[in-house]
């Protein structure tokens, strides 16, 4: 696909919205991740990698000459999601609040040579007539893993990205010439958010009778399942265990039960140590035996 020449108004427009919303999209993440001090569920890999995909994603907006907004929108939306991924480093893992900063910085200055390299590398190739795309290439783990429950992503973020998606998709619509990666890098954006939407929604729907107990009970819907857990009783909606866990727990168990067992074999030993030295030394009965 080559390169954009006229942009139209209707373009700069509709990119202007998608970039303000991938712009901020974020904030209200980082805010709740900040305000909270956690971020359970929010897998640091999927950040890591909306940071990386800023990258090729950006190199691909400027040598197509898209609408600046367009342009600028992969690299405040990479900042962001490495501010995120930070956070969960801090909040997730304990690392030391400089250590996750310094990390970070590093990262986007990695990032930002990245593309920079890239640009100046490729814009030359292209603009030769070789019109190879140039493109370098979860929460859904975390989602599987809970049954189809999302939990530790924002609501309000998720529909801002898909909205910012979505209005970046009609600014490229409004092009003169539509460019068909770039609408399908969106489209998928689009469905994968879509998905997660769907995902929670199906797990409400199935939930629905038991968290309506867990109410009636005074308990929320994680308390109730931590009862089960505690009482070693199957749990229908209990999150996926992995096998190291379960390996983990099935020796623990043989642990206490071998411990449980070594202890009753001590004490009984004990108390038969203990009625012989309470015997006298001079019992005739003691001495026979």
């Amino acid at each position: 696909m080559a390169p954009q020449t006229d942009i139209p108004v209707a373009a700069n427009v509709l990119g202007t919205i998608g970039t303000i919303l991938w712009c901020i999209q974020l904030v209200p993440q980082i805010w709740t991740n900040w305000r909270t001090k956690k971020t359970d569920g929010l897998p640091a890999s999927m950040m890591f990698l909306w940071a990386a995909c800023a990258v090729p994603f950006g190199v691909y907006a400027i040598i197509q000459n898209f609408n600046i907004p367009i342009q600028v929108q992969p690299q405040c939306f990479g900042i962001l999601s490495i501010v995120a991924w930070a956070q969960i480093l801090m909040y997730s893992y304990k690392w030391a609040t400089w250590k996750a900063t310094v990390l970070g910085v590093v990262v986007t200055i990695a990032f930002g040579g990245i593309e920079a390299a890239l640009i100046l590398t490729l814009r030359g190739i292209y603009e030769r007539g070789n019109e190879t795309p140039p493109i370098v290439s979860p929460p859904y783990g975390e989602i599987w893993k809970r049954r189809g429950r999302v939990v530790g992503i924002d609501w309000v973020f998720l529909s801002m990205d898909c909205s910012g998606a979505f209005f970046s998709l009609m600014a490229l619509v409004a092009q003169n010439t539509f460019d068909i990666l770039g609408g399908v890098l969106y489209c998928i954006c689009c469905a994968l958010e879509l998905g997660i939407f769907a995902s929670h929604l199906i797990w409400l729907l199935r939930t629905r009778q038991v968290r309506r107990d867990a109410k009636a009970q005074g308990k929320t819907f994680d308390e109730l399942a931590a009862e089960y857990e505690e009482k070693g009783e199957p749990f229908k909606f209990a999150e996926r265990k992995s096998k190291a866990k379960k390996t983990t727990r099935i020796n623990e168990s043989s642990d206490v039960e071998a411990a449980g067992s070594d202890g009753s074999n001590n004490e009984a030993l004990s108390r038969e140590q203990s009625d012989a030295e309470k015997q006298p030394a001079g019992n005739p009965e003691h001495a026979r035996c």
